[in-house]
């Protein structure tokens, strides 16, 4: 376990982390598409549910 926990730790020393400002913007990204998609499937859930009580 020593050894997995050391070579875990010199991998981790090879990572690219973002910066804050890249990090804020990822997810600033993440949360736009997120809702974009959230209000776009919930428009479709809304017109086949009103389609759907015309028809019965």
């Amino acid at each position: 376990m020593p050894k997995y926990l050391q070579e875990v730790r010199a991998e981790m020393r090879h990572v690219s982390w973002p910066s804050r400002r890249q990090a804020i913007m990822y997810t600033a990204v993440v949360i736009v598409i997120s809702l974009a998609t959230a209000v776009y499937l919930g428009l479709w859930d809304y017109v086949l549910a009103a389609a759907l009580r015309r028809i019965i």
